[in-house]
């Protein structure tokens, strides 16, 4: 099944139908595998959140903490 991907400008509201499609997501439960397993306690709780203004601000936080800005790989 291909996952289907919506953009939209911020600050419109949903459709009735895009309404009714996440009522509808809503009565199932998450599928886990391999490529996404269910994440323990202690993995949940390494999560921090992150609120930069603008990327510039990330990109200075990435810096001191001597961490890549993005992925290399």
């Amino acid at each position: 099944m291909a996952k289907e991907i919506y953009r939209r400008p911020i600050g419109t509201g949903l459709t009735p139908e895009e309404f009714s499609m996440l009522e509808e997501a809503e009565k199932y439960s998450p599928v886990y595998d391999e490529d996404s397993p269910k994440l323990t306690p202690e993995q949940l709780s390494q999560f921090k959140p992150v609120h930069y203004d603008t990327m510039e601000d990330r990109k200075h936080a990435m810096r001191r903490q001597n961490t890549p800005a993005f992925a290399v790989g």
